[in-house]
């Protein structure tokens, strides 16, 4: 049973109690004031939060493969179920309800997904399009923000259309608050700067309570969060419509996709660092447990936090006692100590929110996305050259112009277009042999000019699979090179990059074997891998290229091509 319930604790010691001990009360620090934060994105009163890590750190650790993994209300996904409740809502629906039942719709996903072994889902979700997705959502979370850093009202909609609505409130900005919001940002700043083994966000949150309460500063128009409900939460289904669920269940598909693709990273990060490995099928069960009893017991989506997982494991936690640490010291907040959070001023929880996401805002990332373009295709076709780029930005302004799950399918959509359109044009590579010894190497002739080609001889390499989608291609960019060589007798297919062929490809092969025996030439095939040899055997084409062990073997004058 060891294997099957909490993984993490397999061969576990007793000398490493006080360290994840030691992590757990590092984590709680740092949960705390973030998971208030998070549950205002979502659009739920602060408390919620809380309310949800408890049982999201509890069940992780239980059916969870990753050591150091801590599970919590994240922003992005706080900012994609918000967008979700908002829609399933309407003008009558109850937030915290929907929110909570969201968050039981997204367990229900992750889990039926983790018993049918889908954990390679997470990889249609590139990491540009994740990068370009989580600035996005990081701008429209800081936008969502800052009417609470200065004191206005704010608007609604889009990232562009709350900036033009907060441009216009410019004017009724209020000093205490811009004041409070400022000073909460700033000392942030200093305090990660300066002393950044100290729990930032409780440190300036304990400050700015204790200002607003020595000082009166709510009773002269400060903005507090005012009464939080003292107690654990009442366990049960949320109270929403059928229609309404269904509803969730179908948003919680995108939504489970990027709880799961951040956390997977977040796991997979630490535990090469450690030399262990994690189940993603099994990440995706302890995703859906977190999630269910976040749901059961009034609490929101909850997904892996890479930050959290960070200061988790630089405190030294090698095992989720840490995590459980953390959630019976959240108990004990949620019990005793919620009465203290009720003065937090709504400026320094906003500027929480901000220090915490203005990280994701990567721009070096965006850049280093722009530099990378693909070989040849770089020269032949500028826009897919910088497809990664292409994909990032196409996510980011999705988020920014349609909202965060439009922009998340948007990207997703432009990637896989980008896909197919570079692998409906591979790269075809002329080689040429380097020496004349027996298992000579063959190279790329135009990255190696000082290798010659063999004379009358037209030795190529695609570089992909030979497909429906490109056959047409390469058989005219054969065609292509095999005219502008002098004296051409034979062209000679390099099988080595090409690590698979289709019906389509192997009637295309047929139909250039033709085309070059019209031209005086003929077709042969090399260094072939075991599949490709297999569905050239088997498609049956009539005057199929014949098969040879080594490229040396078929450009030998005397070999027997038939």
């Amino acid at each position: 049973m060891a294997r099957l319930l909490a993984p993490s604790f397999t061969g576990y010691q007793r000398s490493r109690i006080r360290p994840d001990v030691v992590a757990g009360l590092a984590v709680w620090a740092v949960l705390v004031p973030e998971s208030l934060a998070y549950a205002t994105i979502a659009g739920v009163p602060p408390v919620v939060g809380l309310y949800a890590a408890v049982p999201a750190l509890a069940l992780y650790a239980i059916a969870g493969t990753s050591r150091q993994l801590v599970v919590s209300p994240m922003s992005a996904t706080a900012a994609l179920s918000a967008g979700i409740v908002a829609s399933v809502a309407g003008s009558d629906g109850d937030p915290v309800a929907l929110t909570a039942a969201l968050a039981l719709a997204t367990g229900i996903v992750a889990i039926l997904a983790g018993l049918l072994r889908l954990g390679f889902l997470a990889a249609f979700i590139s990491e540009p399009v994740l990068k370009g997705f989580i600035i996005g959502l990081a701008l429209t979370i800081m936008i969502g923000q800052v009417p609470d850093l200065i004191g206005v009202e704010g608007g609604s909609g889009s990232f562009f259309e709350k900036t033009w609505a907060l441009l216009g409130q410019l004017g009724d900005v209020d000093a205490l608050t811009l004041t409070v919001g400022l000073a909460s940002l700033a000392a942030l700043v200093l305090v990660r700067r300066t002393m950044p083994l100290l729990p930032g966000s409780l440190v300036v949150v304990l400050l700015a309570i204790g200002a607003t309460v020595l000082l009166g500063l709510g009773d002269r128009g400060l903005a507090v969060v005012g009464h939080i409900d003292a107690g654990l939460p009442s366990a049960g289904v949320p109270d929403v419509s059928g229609p309404q669920f269904v509803e969730l269940l179908g948003a919680a598909v995108g939504l489970m996709l990027v709880g799961f693709a951040e956390g997977l990273g977040a796991a997979k990060t630490y535990a090469a660092r450690e030399g262990y490995d994690v189940d993603p099928n099994r990440e995706l069960v302890g995703l859906g447990l977190s999630n269910l009893g976040s749901g059961f017991l009034s609490g929101m989506v909850v997904n892996g936090s890479l930050s959290k997982t960070a200061v988790n494991a630089g405190a030294g936690a090698r095992s989720q006692v840490s995590a459980l640490t953390a959630a019976a010291l959240t108990v004990l907040t949620l019990l005793f100590l919620t009465g203290i959070f009720e003065q937090l001023p709504l400026a320094t929880l906003a500027a929480v929110v901000v220090a915490a996401v203005v990280e994701l805002v990567d721009v070096r990332s965006l850049r280093r996305l722009w530099r990378v373009r693909t070989g040849r295709i770089a020269h032949l076709y500028q826009v897919t050259a910088r497809a990664d780029f292409m994909a990032a930005g196409a996510a980011l302004l999705g988020v920014l112009v349609f909202d965060t799950l439009p922009g998340l399918v948007i990207g997703i959509a432009v990637s896989l277009v980008l896909l197919l359109a570079r692998t409906s044009r591979p790269r075809v590579t002329t080689l040429a042999p380097v020496g004349d010894e027996p298992g000579r190497p063959w190279v790329d002739a135009r990255r190696n000019p000082g290798y010659p080609t063999v004379p009358h001889v037209l030795a190529v390499r695609v570089e992909g699979p030979l497909m429906f989608a490109n056959a047409e291609y390469v058989r005219s960019r054969i065609r292509d090179l095999a005219a502008g060589t002098d004296g051409l007798r034979l062209v000679v297919l390099d099988g080595r990059a090409t690590p698979s062929v289709d019906v389509t490809a192997a009637a295309m092969l047929a139909q250039l074997r033709e085309d070059l025996r019209r031209d005086g030439a003929d077709l042969a095939l090399a260094e072939g891998i075991g599949q490709v040899r297999d569905v050239l055997a088997r498609s049956g084409e009539e005057g199929e290229p014949p098969l040879f062990t080594t490229l040396d073997d078929a450009v030998r004058p005397d070999a027997g091509r038939g």
